[in-house]
């Protein structure tokens, strides 16, 4: 058992790249958290698609944007670093330009708006986590990860209460909010690129360069992918059971996505620092367990009735939430501990190639088995979250050697 890592405020910051780089993922943290809880509303309030339409093209767009992902894994092991995260900024730029250029009843332009912002988005997380692998190492990397989402999740909240207090302008609102991004984005990209920081090319090209395979991790991948169900639990499966399912007031969804984004904001960095007495492999695994408690939780608190089920079930989401904080400040920094530096880019390409699929299908997971009652909706995903931290604690990498278990 090692020793609880340290971490002070100057330390996180420079292993998390150091301060222009901390404005930058702040800066863009804003500007998408201005733009993405309201781009189905921009496609059917300002270019008055269909509501269908635009579901399809923004969920399609997500899914392409996945493709990018080998191409991204093989540039970061060349040895770039910053220079990616700029052009997964970059690329965002371009995808609000078309937004902007759309015509009324266009479809077409919203869908490659959608799969560029869905390009920039996928390629993101692994740009970003390679980075902080090459400033920071060991535990100090996994606070720096953790670092790096409390100040996204931040960046996103205060982006999504701007946006949520323009929209009572209409339309030129949200056309004014959607320039506001892409001039965000390109102020990010400008701050990340300036930061120069790149992989040694003895680290990038390791023992075989492109010849060698990242670690497999087949197990890991696949129970990451029943894993991200939670971070679509606040947005999409809360808000259908307690609205929808439980006929409670709307206020209580907001309740339960503030206070998980409060609770991410407050306690990733502390708990991801308090659990690095304890080998990663371990805490994805009890992160598992954490959830698969919260989903029996909250098949619990719906069967109370309309009475005090929807503050059980907001005091369920708390758990849930905490589960999520696990898992994310184990998940990543495991992929890494994991993968050699010469094809850590390649790893976690898959590893967000995972993530991205899980995110996608979730939302259409759980809208499918909701109808079918509480039993089929929370008894699944506890039972499949169960067998994953299963699976995450009983697989054995051979690939390496390094002690990321």
């Amino acid at each position: 058992m090692a020793t609880t890592v340290k971490i002070r405020p100057h330390t996180l910051v420079r292993a998390s790249g150091g301060p222009r780089y901390a404005v930058a993922l702040t800066v863009d943290a804003l500007g998408t958290g201005l733009l993405r809880p309201f781009l189905l509303l921009y496609g059917v309030s300002v270019l008055r698609l269909s509501a269908s339409a635009t579901g399809l093209a923004m969920t399609v767009g997500a899914v392409l944007g996945l493709v990018c992902m080998p191409a991204v894994g093989r540039w970061l092991d060349r040895g770039a670093r910053s220079t990616v995260v700029a052009a997964s900024m970059l690329v965002r730029v371009l995808g609000v330009a078309l937004l902007l250029a759309a015509p009324a009843g266009h479809v077409g332009l919203f869908a490659a708006a959608a799969l560029f912002l869905g390009i920039g988005n996928q390629a993101w997380p692994a740009a970003h986590a390679a980075l902080v692998a090459t400033v920071a190492h060991g535990r100090e990397r996994d606070a720096a990860l953790a670092g790096g989402r409390a100040l996204r999740n931040a960046g996103l909240g205060a982006g999504a209460l701007l946006a949520t207090a323009c929209l009572a302008g209409g339309t030129t609102v949200l056309q004014a909010l959607a320039a506001v991004t892409g001039l965000a984005y390109l102020a990010a990209a400008a701050l990340a690129w300036s930061v120069h920081v790149d992989a040694l090319p003895a680290a990038a090209a390791g023992r075989g360069g492109d010849d060698v395979p990242a670690p497999r991790m087949r197990a890991l991948l696949a129970a990451n992918v029943i894993y991200v169900f939670c971070l679509n639990v606040p947005e999409v499966a809360l808000p259908l059971v307690l609205v929808a399912q439980m006929g409670a007031s709307p206020v209580w969804s907001g309740v339960v996505f503030a206070a998980n984004t409060v609770l991410v904001i407050a306690l990733q960095v502390p708990v991801t620092v308090l659990l690095s007495r304890f080998p990663r492999r371990s805490v994805l695994a009890v992160a598992g367990v954490v959830l698969t408690a919260s989903y029996l939780g909250f098949l619990a608190a719906t069967s109370l009735g309309h009475g005090w089920g929807a503050p059980a079930v907001a005091a369920v989401s708390v758990v849930c939430t905490v589960g999520e904080i696990i898992y994310a400040g184990s998940a990543t920094a495991l992929v890494a501990a994991l993968a050699p530096a010469h094809v850590l880019g390649r790893a976690l390409s898959r590893f967000q190639l995972s993530t991205g699929f899980g995110l996608a299908v979730s939302p259409a997971a759980v809208t499918a088995l909701a109808p079918h009652g509480p039993t089929a909706l929370w008894g699944s995903l506890a039972a499949a979250t169960l067998l994953s931290a299963g699976a995450v604690a009983t697989e054995r990498e051979q690939e390496t050697g390094l002690s990321g278990h």
